[in-house]
């Protein structure tokens, strides 16, 4: 019997993915209303807090020391993370802000001051033989210093943008309440439930999953009682496609240049193009229902959720390339990379 394979160049379809147009789906249909959605809201701030907490407690300490001591690299992966991507962010809500509604071209913008990710990073820096423990650091890093700088920058940039609800700076204490305090709690109690979270690193990812799926289904969910299908339309969702592939190919060709510029060693190199070209859907989530009313969230997080997909695409690919060029050069059998399906 013929089977059909899929192409070595195409990759392999994320599985998230597919759950995230599932709940979108589910939400558009089936949206929670009235006193259901308060208690839906609640459940998520709980869920995202357990995330973070666990995000904490995962955290090597050693893995910490061990990449801190690469500062040019980190202010390199910092700089484009929360420099370049803010200036190409707004460059590019500028360009388009007369085809898209308000509320995207903010989602837009709010996309360029996110975080990096973090699993995926590593991830993907593994993969192609990268400087695993300066990914660990950076990421974590950006992930710190993101619960800060974010809701600064949306402050500063997102303010002349919003609606008669607009960005609420008080908002802006909760998300360091609901996610750094988490956080640096999960982290410092690692030394004793840090050897259980990583011999169940499986059976966690469920609440990293859920989590996001829980607060994207609540996000959406106001949305559509608000009305977002009536002002958003098919010509919405592929410009913000193509806004998405234009984003990211300028920061990875901006992180090449630069990489190549100041010279940094191969391994480095991975780092800062990974590492300083993605944008964390958890750090964005719940931080986009922080600052904006609710009925604004699911339209603000659109550009994020759909950015986040195409990096992983993107960068599995790219990851895959350089496996093949290590491989080639030094004849290491490619079995060897971390194993993983990252996702956010």
């Amino acid at each position: 019997m013929l089977t059909m394979s899929r192409p070595s160049f195409l990759p392999k379809i994320d599985t998230f993915l597919i759950l995230l147009i599932v709940v979108v789906v589910l939400a558009s249909l089936l949206p929670v209303r009235g006193s259901a959605a308060a208690a839906f809201d609640v459940l998520a701030d709980v869920a995202i807090a357990l995330l973070f907490f666990l995000h904490g407690a995962k955290l090597s300490r050693q893995a910490i020391v061990q990449g801190l001591g690469n500062w040019r690299l980190h202010a390199l992966v910092l700089a484009s993370t929360f420099v370049l991507f803010p200036i190409v962010g707004l460059a590019t809500a500028e360009l388009t802000k007369r085809w898209l509604d308000p509320l995207l071209v903010s989602g837009v913008v709010f996309l360029g001051l996110l975080p990096s990710t973090v699993q995926s990073s590593i991830a993907f820096t593994a993969m192609a033989r990268g400087n695993v423990a300066a990914a660990v650091c950076s990421a974590s890093l950006s992930n710190l210093l993101g619960i800060i700088i974010t809701p600064v920058l949306a402050g500063l940039l997102i303010h002349s943008r919003a609606t008669e609800h607009g960005f609420d700076w008080h908002a802006a204490r909760g998300i360091v309440e609901q996610l750094l305090v988490p956080f640096l709690a999960g982290h410092f109690l690692r030394p004793l439930i840090g050897g259980w979270v990583d011999r169940h690193k499986a059976l966690l990812m469920p609440v990293d999953r859920g989590s996001i799926l829980l607060v994207v289904y609540t996000a959406f969910s106001a949305a559509v009682v608000n009305g977002i299908w009536e002002v958003l339309g098919l010509s919405d969702l592929t410009l913000l496609v193509l806004i998405s592939a234009v984003i990211l190919l300028v920061i990875l060709v901006a992180n090449l240049a630069l990489a190549k510029l100041v010279q940094l060693p191969r391994e480095d190199a991975i780092v800062l193009l990974f590492c300083g070209s993605k944008k964390s859907l958890v750090s964005g989530v719940p931080m986009a229902g922080a600052l904006f009313a609710p009925a604004q969230v699911g339209m603000v997080v659109l550009p994020v959720m759909i950015f986040h997909q195409l990096q992983l695409f993107v960068c599995a690919w790219l990851a895959g390339r350089y496996a093949k060029r290590a491989q080639a050069e030094t004849q290491v059998p490619l079995g060897t990379e971390a194993s993983g399906s990252p996702s956010t």
